[in-house]
């Protein structure tokens, strides 16, 4: 399997399959409830729309797009300071950066 194939199956795989886990480990009783809100910190990517082009395999989101900045990053990490659905958000955040940031450095360009 060529490199981009694995790149962008790891890429889906840490933002649709793995936050399953992170909700099983951290929100077993709600877990449900937990992953949905996980997969709602997508929309994070909406910002990508804004960019042209809107998809560039070789450009680094973070830094980049207004919602994945340092100063947003930032803000996700205070998230984590708050109890309930904000915390389970800025995990959400902080994981999706975290997957894209892992994309653009450790794989084949």
């Amino acid at each position: 399997m060529d490199c981009l194939l694995w790149k962008t199956c790891f890429h889906y795989f840490l933002h649709f399959i793995f936050p399953v886990f992170i909700a099983l480990l951290f929100y077993r009783k709600n877990w449900i409830k937990a992953y949905l809100i996980l997969l709602a910190t997508m929309a994070v990517d909406l910002d990508h729309l804004f960019a042209n082009p809107v998809f560039d395999p070789s450009r680094n989101s973070i830094g980049f797009h207004i919602l994945h900045s340092y100063y947003a990053i930032a803000v996700y990490f205070l998230m984590l300071f708050f109890k309930g659905n904000i915390r389970i958000v800025g995990i959400g955040l902080l994981f999706h950066m975290l997957t894209d940031f892992q994309d653009f450095t450790f794989w084949c360009h």
